[in-house]
């Protein structure tokens, strides 16, 4: 072993430690790891910073804003509220569900982003049907790791690999290359977790958590006794409401009637509009109405203005909150609006809200409050679009905004583009598939579109992109660099060939995979990949077989993440959610992770032969 290569054995051990520690942000450890090789010599500036030119650290950062164009729109939370919808009450159903789901979803988005979108759910479901999120946590953290399996730009380690490949001139992987296995281990992780699920919590260990818990619309219509009070008209021919602005109608004033929102007719399907005060009625608008007086007759208000009674699913507007937004603001001591009444404020006309509920002394105001003088301490509920909410955290000159719902994370800004996100999506993988297009042109279109779409704006895809996992990349590539320079990976080649060399292909298929798992346990998968995939391809050429099945290895072992919580940011995620401790994923994930091993060291040589 020379100098040069015990150097780079040094430094690579700091950097697993700094990683497992935890003392330095990865990227940090990344940066400093290329500084390191530069000013020790071992490699040039050019061959050190190599990754930043790597055409697939584009591709990854491009696939982080189709994410979130995915998140903006609503896709994502819309195939969540189908789930709940199909599931139902059963345990069974919603678990094979939820992995299904989640799989495929992370197949074309962040599975981390993926997962964090579906724990409110998975928390949701689980109060409904009186269980343990432990049930259904780890489930949903297993599915994530798996969707790395399901298509070739599914997880950065797979396009790391692939990238190898091109790089020693070899031809990549197609688009679905991995998706077979990943099928087959997806179909066994759904029949692992519904054994393994019993061991993973009971009602009777789940524990409340309320003093960190953010408050719902739930709470909220709990606090403010706002049961009861919401309606859904639907405006019928010859209306008089028809053509006149709801300032024009003064509908508060003479019925205790406030318009929240407008569900409106648009293009072949009903899209929320705002309720501003300028904004006119037409036929057939369906009105979300808060009806503060429980004293009005509704029939005579609906027979009147020729209104027809629509139903209205969930209590109060909940099942809306994706358009309809609430919040708790307070009056500030200089406000323009302390001693006014609820009417000459102008909630509506100033701020395009709605005030629904006041609070005072601890205790909610009943019956009309167009009338009641707003005073220092009161705590107001309002209530509109969702861009006019978060609007009010500039508005400091009046009052401060005390809180938002926990349903404010679910809102997404760009709902009515959702078609234009899937197209996006669609023509994406068409073009992928088709190989007349690099993958990194392909998504970089499919991101101008989305921004062209309106799907996601500039600013949103710039804060997209987890920079930190870009530098990570770029940061640990010099180290396969320097290993293949200073003849690291010949020497770790030898070394598998002394165990087993002279045992076949299959066995070396066996070894790759242990090293790579054992290595993601404390750097993580795109690291390992970086490390790993030079050696593997090595390690083929020096059997004389062909290299696809041991690069595909790789890619599958660096997902196969499952033996701890820190092994992916995944597991990480729901590692509090679900209640677990260290000790829950190395009972389920190691068992599992060797199931893994023996599907694909079968299954892998069926799809690439030696």
């Amino acid at each position: 072993m020379n100098s040069e290569l015990l150097w780079v054995l040094i430094l690579l051990l700091i950097a697993i430690v700094l990683f497992t520690t935890n003392k330095l942000r990865m990227d940090v450890v990344a940066l400093l790891v290329i500084i390191a090789f530069v000013l020790s010599g071992t490699l040039s500036l050019q061959e050190a910073t190599v990754g930043f030119s790597d055409p697939n650290v584009i591709l990854i950062a491009a696939l982080f804003v189709i994410g979130e164009g995915l998140v903006r729109t609503g896709v994502a939370y819309q195939v969540g509220d189908w789930l709940v919808k199909v599931a139902g009450s059963s345990e069974i159903k919603m678990l094979a569900l939820l992995m299904f789901t989640v799989a495929g979803l992370g197949a074309f988005m962040s599975s981390t982003g993926v997962v964090a979108i579906f724990i409110p759910v998975v928390l949701s479901v689980a109060v409904r049907m009186k269980i343990s999120p432990g049930r259904l946590m780890m489930p949903l953290s297993f599915a994530g790791l798996i969707s790395g399996m399901m298509t070739l730009v599914a997880t950065p380690p797979n396009m790391v690999v692939n990238s190898e490949l091109v790089r020693e001139g070899i031809a990549g992987f197609g688009f679905f290359g991995v998706t077979p296995v990943g099928l087959v281990v997806l179909l066994l992780g759904v029949g692992y977790m519904l054994i393994a699920r019993r061991w993973l919590g009971d009602s009777n260990s789940t524990k409340t958590k309320t003093e960190w818990q953010r408050r719902t619309f739930r709470d909220l219509i709990r606090d403010y006794k706002l049961t009861g009070r919401a309606r859904r008209l639907a405006v019928r021919s010859g209306s008089p409401m028809i053509g006149r602005s709801l300032d024009e109608l003064h509908l508060r004033t003479r019925y205790s009637a406030n318009v929240i929102g407008i569900e409106r007719w648009k293009r072949f399907r009903r899209v929320m509009i705002s309720a501003f005060g300028s904004t006119e009625l037409r036929e057939g608008d369906v009105l979300l109405i808060d009806m503060s007086d429980s004293g009005v007759d509704l029939r005579q208000f609906c027979s009147e203005q020729l209104l027809e009674p629509m139903v209205l699913r969930g209590e109060y507007f909940s099942e809306q909150s994706r358009n309809v937004g609430m919040a708790e603001v307070s009056l500030i001591p200089e406000s323009a609006l302390l001693g006014k009444s609820v009417r000459d404020a102008g909630f509506r006309s100033r701020y395009d809200i709605n005030l629904v509920g006041i609070r005072r002394n601890g205790e909610t105001l009943s019956g009309k409050l167009v009338d009641e003088p707003l005073g220092l301490g009161d705590i107001l509920l309002v209530i509109g679009d969702w861009k006019a909410i978060r609007q009010l955290q500039a508005k400091t000159h009046d009052f401060i905004v005390l809180n938002l719902p926990a349903e404010v994370d679910e809102v997404a800004p760009a709902s009515t583009q959702a078609p234009h996100a899937l197209f996006c999506l669609a023509l994406m993988v068409a073009m992928m598939l088709t190989d007349e297009i690099p993958n990194p042109i392909a998504a970089l279109i499919a991101c101008l579109l989305m921004g062209r779409f309106r799907c996601i704006d500039m600013e949103s895809a710039y804060k997209a992109i987890h920079w930190p996992s870009i530098i990570l990349i770029v940061g640990m590539m010099p180290f396969a660099q320097a290993l293949q320079k200073t003849g690291g990976v010949d020497l770790i080649v030898q070394g598998l060939m002394g165990v087993a060399g002279d045992a076949g292909p299959r066995v070396m298929l066996v070894c790759l995979f242990v090293l790579c798992a054992t290595i993601g346990l404390f750097i993580s998968n795109t690291a390992t990949a970086v490390l790993m995939a030079p050696i593997a391809i090595a390690a083929a050429h020096k059997m004389g077989v062909s290299p696809y099945p041991f690069a595909m290895i790789i890619a599958i072992a660096a997902s196969a993440a499952f033996m701890t919580p820190v092994s992916s940011p995944v597991n990480t995620l729901v590692l509090g959610p679900g209640n677990y401790k260290f000790g829950d994923f190395v009972r389920i994930g190691v068992p599992f992770t060797i199931l893994v091993m023996i599907v694909s060291v079968i299954m892998v040589p069926w799809l690439y032969a030696f």
